[in-house]
């Protein structure tokens, strides 16, 4: 999906200037939100937006 958003190395090293983290997500990065929700460490957790996405909506 973010295929021509990273296409060049450029491109990449610039959209990870843009994260506070200062990288691009991975897929193994919502897997591993995925898993948690999933998992009972989450069974008091109820009707939340869980944003996995690097801190870039706080900054925007």
């Amino acid at each position: 999906m973010a295929n021509s958003l990273l296409s060049t190395p450029d491109k990449k090293s610039a959209a990870e200037k843009r994260h506070p983290l200062g990288r691009v997500g991975k897929a193994t990065d919502i897997a591993a939100s995925t898993v948690f929700l999933l998992s009972d460490q989450s069974s008091w957790i109820t009707g939340q937006v869980i944003k996995v996405d690097g801190g870039i909506s706080a900054i925007k």
